[in-house]
């Protein structure tokens, strides 16, 4: 089977940044939680205080202004352009993607391409809490055996993140994506 992230691997962008700016455009109440937000950005990437979970789960505090299951639908019916296409050549049946993304948000995109396994991080739509740890490094690694068992092999790893090396070296193959280009993952 073959193991992709998502996000700038095989979506042209960041679809959580993506679908946060698509409700914004149609909620302008979000723009109330900016001031929060800007603070534990300062928080998080500047003093280097709290967990990456814990900041985004203050950024997803937007997800109170709108419907987001209701919106992801509606992002994806205007971004699933942004699917690469070098994924749509190469895509197998048993491919996995795992992503830090929420899971709400990367479900609705996985159907309509017919991915039949993702593995993502669990925030609750309506609240933008967690319910689980952020899928991120080394917590995407123990979730993805979790599902498929600690006998399972990976035959190709892709991601744009040198974050998910762990998941890279579980790989018999891994493949390091910048943009449009593929190259071999270099463990040095």
């Amino acid at each position: 089977m073959n193991v992709y992230d998502f996000d700038k691997t095989i979506y042209d962008g960041d679809s959580t940044f993506d679908f946060y700016i698509f409700c914004l455009k149609k909620h302008k109440n979000i723009l109330s939680l900016t001031p929060s937000l800007f603070c534990a950005f300062v928080k998080y990437y500047i003093l280097k205080k709290g967990t990456k979970t814990e900041f985004k789960q203050k950024m997803y505090r937007f997800l109170t202004k709108c419907d987001a299951e209701k919106e992801a639908l509606l992002f994806w019916n205007i971004n699933h352009k942004k699917i690469k296409d070098f994924y749509k050549t190469q895509q197998k049946n048993d491919d996995v993607i795992i992503s830090a993304s929420p899971e709400f948000l990367l479900s609705p995109i996985c159907k309509r391409l017919g991915i039949n396994h993702l593995i993502a991080s669990r925030v609750d739509s309506s609240s933008g809490i967690y319910t689980g740890i952020n899928c991120h490094g080394d917590e995407k690694v123990k979730r993805f055996y979790e599902v498929f068992g600690c006998n399972a092999k990976i035959d190709e790893f892709y991601s744009d993140s040198k974050s998910d090396t762990p998941l890279a070296k579980a790989a018999e193959k891994a493949f390091i994506v910048n943009g449009d280009k593929i190259s071999e993952w270099d463990f040095d």
